[in-house]
């Protein structure tokens, strides 16, 4: 009989442009070898400039794309991507709970999710209180860990990546690696966070351009490398330098953004193409 894949179950919106959501995942767990299992959360209207319009699904629907799969299979690790909702969120973390040996990465897609101020407040408090604790690695941007640690507006530009990482681990997650793309500083530094302190940091020179997608490529290549077996900081490892080598290759298929291209090593004359380097990450 021949061996099943690692399986990735991949919670997120579907994006119609191919460069981030379900399409991104499934691509990026397809190239490092595993099976991934996309569960929709939302549909969009956007292309590679931007997001037009945005529609969450019924909580009941998400609940039972997840549950009808994972009674069927042995789901090797889990990413969550872009929730849509408060109730899509709960009924995620009220999975999570209930498969607590399962891996989980979440990459908290803070926009756009919400309508108004105050929506935007109860998902951040959502995914702080029911989802971050059952997360073994979260992965924000340097903008996105700022804004889920503070609620204070005046300290966002002010507030440390460290003390950051360390009110979100505060929330009940194992670790976290915060991508430093937004940071103004001449190289991309993306850092490794646990209790106990910095775990790893990595320093990759920026590539010009701007990427759609490069976010859900890193937190599901992190999600398939644990799936396959790896230890977390050697995924960290391994997710970051494939997403270099997708965005070193990335094609412009639009009049927006980049497209990290996840089947790079398919292309012919791949082996010619790109220089090995070091990567940012949005």
């Amino acid at each position: 009989m021949i061996a099943t894949p690692p399986l990735v179950l991949v919670f997120g919106a579907n994006d119609p442009s191919g460069g981030a959501g379900l399409t991104a995942d499934i691509l990026t767990l397809a190239s490092l070898g595993c099976h991934p299992l996309p569960v929709v959360t939302a549909l969009t209207v956007q292309d590679t400039a931007g997001v037009q319009e945005f529609q969450p699904v019924e909580p009941d629907w998400l609940h039972d794309q997840a549950r009808y799969i994972l009674e069927d299979m042995q789901i090797d690790a889990i990413k969550v991507g872009m929730v849509g909702s408060v109730e899509n969120l709960a009924v995620i973390a009220e999975i999570a709970a209930d498969y607590p040996d399962i891996p989980l990465v979440f990459d908290p897609v803070l926009g756009p999710q919400h309508n108004d101020e105050l929506s935007a407040e109860e998902l951040l408090n959502a995914m702080r209180e029911l989802l971050m604790p059952h997360a073994l690695l979260i992965t924000p941007n340097s903008i996105e860990a700022r804004r889920l640690a503070s609620d204070d507006p005046d300290e966002l530009e002010e507030l440390a990546l460290d003390a950051a990482a360390s009110r979100l681990l505060d929330c009940g997650c194992e670790y976290v690696l915060i991508t430093g793309t937004h940071e103004h500083t001449p190289k991309v530094t993306n850092t490794l966070f646990s209790r106990a302190g910095r775990t790893r940091s990595d320093a990759w020179e920026r590539l010009p351009g701007s990427y759609h997608g490069a976010g859900c490529t890193l937190a599901s290549a992190i999600a398939g490398a644990l799936a396959s077996g790896a230890e977390l900081g050697t995924a960290v490892r391994d997710a970051q330098e494939y997403t270099w080598q997708t965005l070193s290759r990335a094609f412009r298929p639009g009049m927006g953004q980049f497209i990290p291209d996840r089947l790079f090593w398919a292309r012919p004359g791949a082996d010619e193409e790109g220089t090995k380097g070091e990567m940012p990450i949005a």
